[in-house]
């Protein structure tokens, strides 16, 4: 284990380090601990995923639309589109820096205590304050983007190719379970808040109850995070000096250009990342506009729609292990395969939904598949990613799967916007699944890691 180097214009850089190569070897796992730290930071973060889309969304869309009706849900899905589009643009360029100044952990926790610190200062985003709330949000949901690009690229340095998918089903398992108590803790609050004087969620003036769920979401991500700071480390050594930011930058696009000019090398990772791109769209639209068509549709509360996702928290922990496991004996591909052709269903049942019982039952199947899609996708990723890139190629990850997921957020809401229809909205992100589903039926997942194992060859 390789003692922690400072990122580009931090601190000194340790003597005879310049030009020392990147080794990580994938057959060596880190002990227990490292990797229960790696998931753990799927539990802090899970609190943003949860608390984000039913109270934040709530909040958001009943402060604005006393602007301008319908104003909260259009703010709301192009405010998500917008941050994924500018993390996509960073992602690979601050994946590369890290990768060539072995600094993952330091952008990791530059990231996630930024995100968290934006949700703590929700607190004082009052209703007559609602440019606040907006700034803040867009903060924080381009943090939260940011950091899954240097918490994915450790992936491939803590698993061994025969145990990645299920080290990463479990950093997903463990995150639902993470997101599903500060969500608890909200309806404690929501439903019972009023026995400690808190106003009731009909007599709520100030909005206090839900400032206070978006404390809570701030310091459950900042606090859940420091042991996987404290504990997790950059396997890799830096292969250049210390720069400053300004030069590092530059070194970086150069690399990514490079990297895109000789993307031909890795053509089933290439493959792979273009039906990710297409595929993943519909799922981050569905997971994050799926509270605005509740609300829009079956006009749901707050504590209705955290009621909902608390259960699908405690099902995806299952549906999680479960595809996981399914990979492991069936493969890969098949799974990813099955669990999108379920994802076609659920869009095309999603149209047909008029009852909260309809939703429910909608709700509880895609927590059967919504953690096993995001756990195979990030594995078969690891599996085709040379390891001596691994935070530069997991960059190219969060750039396909940011860089068209800025569609689908806008559509929804413009769609929304203009034909006040949730259905229709629902509807058109069939197109994502169906076209990427098509897509992953041409990945060779041992050919790509073939073509991996290549790359890293040339490298030494």
């Amino acid at each position: 284990m390789t003692a922690d180097i400072p990122p580009s214009g931090f601190g000194e850089p340790p003597a005879n380090r310049a030009e020392l190569e990147y080794t990580t070897p994938l057959s060596e796992a880190y002990p227990g601990r490292k990797v229960f730290a790696w998931a753990l930071y799927d539990w802090a973060n899970s609190a943003y995923s949860t608390l984000s889309i039913t109270v934040l969304v709530s909040y958001l869309i009943s402060t604005l639309d006393k602007i301008q009706p319908e104003l909260g849900a259009l703010v709301w899905a192009w405010g998500i589109g917008l941050t994924m589009l500018v993390a996509a643009i960073l992602s690979p360029i601050f994946g590369a820096i890290a990768d060539a100044h072995a600094s993952k952990r330091r952008w990791l926790a530059t990231t996630a205590w930024t995100g968290s610190a934006a949700c703590g200062l929700m607190m004082f985003a009052t209703p007559d304050r609602p440019w606040l709330l907006v700034v803040l949000f867009l903060t924080a949901h381009l943090a939260f983007e940011l950091s899954q690009g240097f918490y994915n690229g450790f992936l491939p340095e803590i698993a061994p190719v025969e145990r990645m998918e299920r080290v990463s089903a479990w950093g997903y398992a463990l995150g639902y379970l993470g997101g599903a108590l500060p969500l608890l803790i909200f309806l404690g609050l929501y439903t019972q808040g009023h026995r400690i004087g808190l106003p009731t969620a009909e007599n709520d003036a100030r909005a206090l109850v839900p400032r206070l769920g978006l404390l809570l979401m701030g310091l459950w991500w900042g606090l859940f995070t420091i042991p996987t700071i404290m504990w997790l480390k950059d396997r890799g050594q830096p292969k250049r000096e210390r720069q400053t930011l300004y030069r590092a930058t530059r070194t970086a696009m150069r690399e990514v250009a490079g990297t895109l000019r000789n993307i031909r090398t890795f053509r089933m990772l290439t493959i792979f990342l273009v039906a990710f791109l297409i595929y993943n769209d519909g799922v981050q639209t569905v997971i994050s506009q799926a509270s605005v068509f509740a609300k829009e549709v079956l006009a749901m509360t707050s504590g209705e729609l955290a009621q909902v996702i608390l259960v699908i928290q405690f099902v995806a922990i299952a549906g999680a292990w479960s595809v996981g496991r399914l990979a492991e004996y069936w493969g890969a591909k098949p799974t990813l395969s099955l669990c999108l052709a379920t994802w076609t269903l659920l869009l095309i049942a999603a149209f047909f939904i008029r009852t909260t019982t309809h939703f429910w039952i909608m709700a509880v199947v895609v927590a059967l598949v919504l953690g096993g899609t995001q756990s195979i996708s990030r594995a078969m990723m690891g599996r085709m990613t040379p390891a001596s890139h691994t935070a530069e190629f997991f960059g190219f990850f969060n750039l396909s799967g940011k860089a068209t997921s800025v569609v689908g957020p806008m559509f929804f809401g413009s769609i929304l916007y203009t034909t006040g229809s949730a259905h229709w909205a629902m509807a058109s992100l069939l197109l994502f699944f169906l076209l990427g589903w098509a897509i992953v039926s041409r990945v060779d997942v041992q050919q790509g890691r073939e073509e991996a194992a290549r790359a890293d060859e040339a490298h030494e």
